[in-house]
């Protein structure tokens, strides 16, 4: 008699040498925690009709980028607490990936991809980020792939999404009212 071994009722093993620190570990995951709920009690305020008109809401590339970043918060958070090397983490990895490439270009086009001020600096930084990991994932260099995506994480994901929250902004006007 044969068993039938179904990939989504195993818990997948992580490959040695893959998974973050503790440490890092608890930065994400505290931050990763705080941004979602932020971020849940904003959209729930919005959906609700408690959170003020905001003129970004007219904006195109204002609305791809919130729809392509809310979900890469949770999700990137995840990948790095989840078991890595998996088939799940890799197609996940992609998804999250291609959402932080839109998110930062659609980005550039929210002020007519002319008139640019100092947040847009975390563009290149998430376009450079995101080419190193593929490079690095491809030439099997696991350490750096770990790095430029905990580096992403915070540095392109968490830092820009704290200012989002600042009472001008649309997740500031959304939370704050």
């Amino acid at each position: 008699m044969t068993t039938l071994s179904l990939p989504f009722f195993t818990t997948p093993k992580a490959k040695p040498g893959f998974d973050i620190g503790p440490i890092t570990r608890g930065i994400v995951g505290t931050a990763a925690i705080a941004m979602s709920l932020a971020c849940i009690i904003a959209l729930a305020r919005f959906a609700f009709g408690m959170a003020p008109d905001h003129p970004a809401l007219r904006n195109i590339p204002v609305l791809i980028h919130v729809v392509t970043v809310l979900p890469a918060v949770p999700l990137g958070a995840y990948l790095l607490v989840a078991p890595k090397g998996t088939p799940m983490h890799k197609m996940l990895g992609k998804i999250w990936l291609s959402l932080m490439v839109i998110t930062a270009i659609a980005i550039t086009f929210i002020r007519g991809g002319t008139d640019f001020s100092w947040i847009h600096i975390f563009v290149p930084i998430t376009l450079h980020g995101a080419w190193k990991t593929v490079a690095t994932a491809r030439a099997g260099k696991i350490a750096q792939h770990k790095s430029h995506l905990v580096g992403m994480y915070l540095g392109a994901l968490m830092i820009p999404g704290i200012f989002s929250f600042m009472p001008s902004r649309l997740m500031g006007t959304w939370l704050f009212g």
